[in-house]
């Protein structure tokens, strides 16, 4: 094997004079806020191609639309039919749990969706509103004004809330700030829902029973509580029709898993429950077995609303927390589902594009009489089950909506309140996820935590309680992992060249007189203080265990970055090295750190002759140093003697 002069290696590493400010930043910048790179597509254009293309990114309909045929028409328009069937029973039953007026659930499937089917990136997202939000909104604007007492103003305050999240998501986009989507979890969501879910099953029992009386707070003690207070309002024959609509849309459910080419059997199902139950209301309305319905619904198209968003300070933060929260999770729900299902078809679905198209949804929507909406599962499933092609899906479903509330509106004044209680608490089973949570147990015992403290936190306090502590619960990993990083003793693989983890490969051993130690992850201020005592016990443990340390390589390969405190981290390990007369070498630093270490005069401290590209060489420079220095001693010492 050649050996390697150590005053080889100032041509080996790359010692070049550190990039200016301005180049760093930009660099720093792109990597933050343009991964993706998407000002690729706009290189080596014309200006009336760079006009285009622009264009086209902020307005998808013009890149879809030129290509446009009939065959793809045929697909969305059988998809833009099926998506309405399930869009007016939920539009329903979510403005339900919102407490606002049913009209407003069926408006908020009509403009919402015009206005994604032109901005929109994904093929495969169907808008509408959703569950959680619902009740989180009513949760959190209910607190301050009852939608009993003053339903005015509490309609008024969920369009603010609505207009709020609009430009609360838009501003991320266009800033590119979704990064901040990304601290809520696949564990936090999973929690979340599951404990939404089971909180608004149990609200629904206040419609499946008939029970008139109930409370105002959204945990499972209290709801329980009202139930069994007001069990002499129970009525038995709502409870008898609840569960046969409850049964019915699970077997379909049933039904669409065993044999996934059924789905449009479970897409219908909720239509249809609708519909029987409007007939059996209007044939029972004048006998002493009627059952409550929704009410009178008016024809017409959306009324305008901008006029009574209210920014009152005395409502102002409640309009705001409902806003930012509601729309954080919105956005986590709606992009994570478009990208799932673009994953499926090999595509990809921006992410920024999604929130600027999400905010301008819910900005126009609350100026037209609508609240928060997003891109939910179980629309979105059957949009793409049926088959659609492009965003005009959502173009059919809105002018289906639109002769809905035209010509059809009044006939669904009959839909009893037990069928919407039905179809709610059919899709929020959906919601639970058993399997998902198990999968967490068995990875990661601290994800499971995270999602427990969701589930629980959301369904025993108050949904935005829960939601904080599985995050504060998530940063604090997080915090750990910076606070503890990943560090590894190496050793050396039999036959090989390669230095892999001791721990890991119990076969790798670490050669006489060297400590070869990775680290795998930047040397911060919160960090650096542990990696200095981790670094210093190894090398008391190899001492105690009568090997004596004379070479401590430590491998930057997985250290991204490193600030002032981590510098001095590292020259306070080579001061006291030192000391103990043991040579410190650094193996393969990133471009970032080198530059931060010649800038700060670390480099010159160490020794450029001390930093090397790979290990195999800082081993071979650590043994030709020992040897060197072996018979400089030996010559000393026959000197002496002569």
């Amino acid at each position: 094997m050649p050996t390697h002069n150590s005053s080889m290696n100032p041509t080996q590493v790359n010692f070049n004079s550190p990039r200016k400010f301005r180049t760093t930043l930009k660099s720093k910048c792109k990597e933050t806020f343009f991964p993706d790179d998407p000002f690729r597509q706009f290189k080596n254009e014309k200006p009336l191609g760079k006009a285009k293309k622009t264009l086209q990114y902020f307005v998808p309909i013009f890149e879809w639309l030129p290509q446009y045929n009939l065959k793809m028409f045929r697909f969305d328009l059988l998809a833009g039919i099926t998506i309405t069937s399930l869009a007016i029973p939920q539009g329903i039953s979510y403005a339900k749990l919102a407490e606002i007026p049913p009209i407003i659930g069926l408006y908020s499937s009509f403009v919402p969706a015009l206005v994604y089917a032109i901005l929109g990136s994904s093929k495969h997202v169907a808008v509408g509103t959703v569950a959680a939000c619902s009740l989180l909104i009513a949760d959190t604007i209910g607190s301050k004004v009852s939608s009993k007492d003053d339903p005015t103003l509490y309609l008024h305050l969920v369009f603010t809330a609505a207009f709020i999240t609009g430009v609360f998501q838009a501003a991320l986009g266009f800033l590119r700030l979704g990064i901040l989507v990304d601290f809520l979890s696949h564990s936090t969501i999973t929690g979340f829902m599951g404990g939404t879910a089971i909180i608004i099953c149990l609200q629904q029992l206040k419609g499946l029973l008939g029970v008139s009386h109930f409370t105002t707070k959204t945990d499972v003690v209290s709801v329980l509580h009202a139930v069994f207070k007001n069990r002499n309002e129970w009525k038995w024959e709502t409870a008898v029709v609840g569960m046969a609509f409850l049964v019915f849309l699970l077997f379909t459910r049933y039904l669409r898993q065993r044999k996934p080419k059924l789905f449009w059997v479970s897409a219908m199902a909720p239509m249809v429950v609708v519909v029987l139950g409007c007939l059996l209301a209007y044939f029972t309305r004048d006998s002493k077995y009627s059952i409550q319905t929704v009410g009178k619904l008016h024809k017409g198209l959306n009324p305008i609303s901008i006029e009574y968003l209210n920014f009152d300070a005395e409502y102002l933060p409640y309009t705001l927390k409902a806003g930012i929260i509601t729309g954080i999770i919105a956005l986590a729900e709606g992009i994570a589902i478009g990208r799932s299902f673009a994953i499926m078809n090999n595509e990809q679905v921006d992410g920024n594009k999604e929130m600027i198209a999400f905010g301008f949804m819910n900005i126009v929507g609350s100026c037209f009489s609508c609240y928060l909406t997003t891109g939910p599962f179980s629309k979105t499933a059957v949009n793409y089950n049926s088959g659609c092609k492009t965003a005009a899906s959502n173009l059919v479903m809105a002018i289906g909506m639109m002769l809905t509330l035209l010509f059809l509106a009044p006939l669904f004044s009959y839909t009893p309140l037990v069928a919407l209680s039905a179809i709610i608490m059919s899709a929020m089973l959906g919601l639970i996820k058993y399997e998902e949570a198990y999968h967490l147990f068995k990875v990661d015992k601290f994800d499971f935590c995270i999602c427990l403290a969701a589930f629980f936190g959301v369904a025993f306090i108050t949904m935005d309680m829960g939601l904080m502590i599985s995050v504060a619960l998530a940063l604090l990993r997080a915090l750990l992992y910076v606070a503890r990083p990943a560090a590894c003793k190496l050793g050396k693989l039999p036959d090989s060249t390669l230095y892999r983890d001791t721990e890991q490969y119990a076969e790798a051993s670490g050669p006489p007189g060297i400590l070869a130690i990775q680290l795998g992850s930047p040397i911060y201020y919160a960090n650096g203080n542990y990696i200095r005592e981790r670094i210093l016990r190894w090398i008391r443990n190899d001492e105690g265990n009568g090997k004596a340390v004379k070479h401590v390589l430590l491998d930057l390969t997985g250290v991204t970055s490193i600030d002032t405190t981590g510098i001095e981290t590292l020259a306070e390990v080579l001061r006291i090295l030192q000391v103990k007369h043991i040579k410190m070498k650094i193996v393969n630093p990133r471009l970032d750190v080198l530059e931060k270490m010649m800038k700060s005069k670390f480099v010159d401290k160490i020794g450029k002759e001390s930093i090397f590209l790979c290990m195999e060489d800082a081993v071979e420079a650590s043994y030709d140093f020992s040897v060197t220095t072996e018979k400089q001693g030996f010559e000393e010492q026959r000197s002496g003697v002569a």
